[in-house]
């Protein structure tokens, strides 16, 4: 068998991707490919079609066809064989059948294409191998890894260690008077006294920060410590390092490599006083149904800029029937709370702390009761003879909602390909590197409270959990809101600005 091309083109014969395994101009393989269509316009029911020259084997793939291109010689059953291959590799990196997709994930196929045929001759290897040539999972590249984050360690505590010695020889040069000793390339024999004496002030304050004191001080030692932070991939992961082993370099705002959803960003326009009300749920079902746990966590946020409006009070309106527990920060006139639902400070005379974001209301919501569930999945895998049929729905409860870029995450499989997709609400995404299958629905609310996913698959039922759910809303679970802003004095309006975000920690059918 000699395989000449192996291309995917439309009904026209245009082409999309084509593999050539021979040596073969580009306006041949284009002129073999425009001839394909007119030669099946014959009437006869075959897979293939036969000039002077060469041969096509082709199936259609709905309004596409895969085709090979042969010589006349190849054996047909062989060709017949290297074909289902080909077929059965496109919808592995393709959702779609479609133009725009393939040619998208083209270099993809060319890759899996190659592993199919080299030099014109099919090599003995099968879909599971494809995909794990493709994926290129080395052995050495992971020992690599781990050999470099283990320099990586020593040469953080090589720099924590000198760094201490520094910190400990200034110190002592502070308390016996002497000069302190120049590291680095920042002492001179031409500096005056006066200029030693700058030099000693500032190098004692800087030890406070081992990130600044570290790098520019070492006057020795092993240089790879150094040489890591070359590339800019390198630095991130040897920051990371340091931040899981203590070090204060930034402040953290998140789990790194987390599924937790994105925080919806600030209103573009702050005013002097602004209120982030902001929520976070936390929940655990069985797959037969049953809350196991939920807690939600809230809490409403002020940030005055301007001193003028330090002497202020929020009017809260709390329309929530829920069960829910208040807390009010401790500097916070609680009676007042209670009785008029105002926070306010306990001595009106003081002001609120200026450019800080203080926390004034938190609440906390922890129950089992299944009515209060925001968005509920039910999943339902049904073994067949040749796997399993799932049918996932889910069904907003909480209709007052709106929930933003949700992702629906059901475990797939590995090694049995992507799944057939039946009835679809929004779009889905499989991938096969995590094997995950992404219900995607880039919105949920009243008017599209209900949806549902049908696929197929080999596997068992229990392959299909945990299913993880993401989303974010711009509308808080509980009604509560900050309707007005007033002056202690006078009790006048003031302008002020909020956000509202209600976002997942972990939501989980298990």
């Amino acid at each position: 068998m000699v395989l000449l091309a192996a291309a995917v083109c439309t009904k026209a014969g245009k082409a999309i991707v084509s593999r050539q395994f021979v040596e073969m101009t580009r306006t041949r393989i284009e002129g073999l490919l425009a001839a394909f269509p007119k030669l099946m316009n014959t009437g006869k029911q075959h897979t293939f079609v036969e000039t002077d020259s060469v041969r096509y084997v082709y199936q259609p793939l709905e309004k596409l066809y895969m085709v090979l291109i042969t010589t006349k010689n190849s054996n047909i059953l062989e060709d017949l064989e290297t074909l289902r291959l080909f077929s059965r590799v496109i919808p592995e990196y393709c959702r779609v059948l479609e133009e725009s997709e393939i040619s998208e994930h083209c270099f993809d196929l060319i890759f899996a294409f190659d592993e199919i045929v080299a030099l014109g001759y099919r090599e003995n290897v099968n879909l599971a191998q494809i995909r794990t040539f493709t994926e290129m999972d080395s052995h050495e590249e992971k020992v690599f890894r781990a050999v470099r984050e283990t320099q990586e360690r020593e040469a953080k505590a090589e720099m924590r260690r000198k760094a201490k010695e520094l910190q400990q020889a200034r110190r002592d040069a502070e308390r016996s008077g002497k000069k302190v000793p120049a590291f680095g390339g920042f002492g001179s024999a031409g500096m005056t006294s006066v200029s030693s004496g700058t030099i000693i002030t500032d190098t004692i304050v800087e030890p406070e920060k081992p990130k600044i004191t570290a790098a520019p001080v070492r006057p020795s030692g092993p240089s790879k410590a150094l040489k890591l932070g070359a590339k800019g991939k390198e630095v991130d992961n040897f920051v990371d390092k340091l931040k899981s082993e203590g070090e204060t370099i930034m402040p953290t705002t998140g789990k790194r490599g987390s599924d937790v959803s994105k925080v919806l960003p600030p209103p573009v326009n702050m005013e002097s006083v602004h209120l982030r009300v902001e929520e976070k749920i936390t929940l655990t079902c069985g797959r037969d149904g049953g809350l196991q746990n939920m807690e939600l966590l809230g809490m409403v946020t002020l940030r005055v800029t301007d001193d003028k409006y330090g002497r202020i009070r929020l009017i809260i309106n709390n329309n929530d029937g829920k069960g829910l527990q208040l807390q009010t920060h401790p500097n916070v006139d609680k009676k007042l709370f209670t009785a008029e639902s105002v926070i306010g400070l306990k001595n009106p005379e003081k002001s609120f702390p200026l450019n800080n974001d203080v926390g004034v209301l938190k609440w906390r919501l922890q129950t089992t009761d299944e009515s209060l569930i925001p968005l509920t999945i039910n999943c339902w895998p049904s073994e067949s003879g040749t796997g399993c049929d799932v049918n996932i729905e889910y069904e907003l409860q909480e209709e007052n909602l709106e929930l933003n870029d949700v992702v629906i995450s059901i475990p797939v499989p590995s090694g049995v390909g992507a799944p057939v997709i039946g009835d679809l609400d929004g779009e889905y995404k499989h991938d096969s590197r995590r094997n995950i299958l992404e219900w995607c629905l880039p919105v949920i609310d009243a008017n599209n409270k209900t949806g549902s996913l049908e696929f197929s698959i080999a596997g068992q039922p229990n392959d299909f959990f945990p299913i993880s759910v993401s989303f974010v809303s711009k509308r808080n679970y509980c009604d509560i809101q900050v309707t007005k802003v007033t002056h202690v004095d006078g009790d006048s309006s003031i302008r002020f600005s909020s956000e509202t975000s209600f976002v997942v920690d972990k939501y989980e059918i298990l």
